[in-house]
C-alpha cells in the first residue's frame, strides 16, 4: 500500500471536527461491529475498513465521518482514487453538516432524488457535491412528467 501523504492542517481540522461531532467515532462503531479486516490509516487524515458486511447501506464504500467503510478489501478502495476522492468529500460534509445530523439531511436528498429519477444519487446534493462520476455514478434524467416544458 505505501505510505500515507502527509496530513495537512486542513486535514487535521477535519479530523478533530468529525471527532468533536461524533462522527468519526460512529464510523469505528461501524468498523468494529461490521467490518471484518482492521482499521487502516489512509491519505489525508482518514480510516479506512474493508470487509463490511452489514446490510446498511446498500453500497460498495461509504463515510461515515473520518471513517471509510469498504464491502471489499482495503486495498482496492486505496488503488481507486477517484472514489477515495469522492469517499473524502462526504467526509468534509460531515464537519460542515454536524456530524450525525448529515445522516438525516442525507436521507431526506436520497429520498428526493429518489422521487425526481428514481436514484438515490443523481439529484442529492451530497453525492452531486462529492462528484457523481468520482462516486461511480450516473446521472439519471428526471422523471419526463418533471421535466419543464419548452
Amino acid at each position: 500500500m505505501g505510505k500515507t501523504p502527509h496530513v495537512k492542517p486542513a486535514h487535521r481540522v477535519r479530523q478533530v471536527i468529525n471527532l468533536v461531532n461524533l462522527s468519526t467515532l460512529l464510523g469505528l462503531l461501524l468498523a468494529v461491529t461490521g467490518a471484518r479486516r482492521p482499521i487502516v490509516k489512509g491519505p489525508h487524515g482518514l480510516l479506512v475498513a474493508g470487509g463490511y458486511r452489514l446490510p446498511l447501506p446498500d453500497a460498495p464504500a461509504f463515510t461515515m465521518g473520518n471513517v471509510i467503510l469498504v464491502r471489499g478489501a482495503t486495498a482496492d478502495l486505496l488503488r481507486r482514487d477517484r472514489l477515495l476522492r469522492h469517499e473524502e468529500r462526504h467526509s468534509t460534509q460531515y464537519a460542515y453538516c454536524l456530524g450525525p445530523v448529515m445522516v438525516v439531511a442525507y436521507l431526506v436528498c436520497a429520498g428526493a432524488s429518489l422521487a425526481v429519477c428514481g436514484d438515490p444519487a443523481s439529484y442529492n446534493p451530497f453525492e452531486r457535491l462529492a462528484s457523481l462520476d468520482d462516486g461511480g455514478y450516473v446521472k439519471r434524467p428526471m422523471w419526463a412528467f418533471l421535466r419543464r416544458r419548452t
